[in-house]
């Protein structure tokens, strides 16, 4: 019953020790492009970034339109 014990401990064990070696093997792979992704940008993010430039730029001459429609109008009244 021992023997059986020990020999079902020794393979769950090696199961154990396996999936740790390879996490631990793969965990230098994952960091270096977990890094490249931080540094590089991709085409989308490029064009989403361009699109909120666009927005805020637009956001900003409406104002600015607004402002100057009321500053006009201002100027008219008595």
């Amino acid at each position: 019953m021992r023997i059986v014990l020990a020999c079902l401990s020794i393979l769950l064990l090696s199961g154990c020790l396996v999936r740790n070696a390879a996490n631990i093997v793969t965990l230098p792979v994952k960091a270096v492009g977990a890094g490249v992704d931080a540094v590089t940008t991709s085409q989308s993010e490029k064009d989403e970034k361009r699109g909120r430039e666009l927005r805020k730029e637009e956001e900003r001459r409406g104002r600015e339109a607004r402002q100057a429609q009321q500053a006009a109008a201002g100027d008219v009244q008595p």
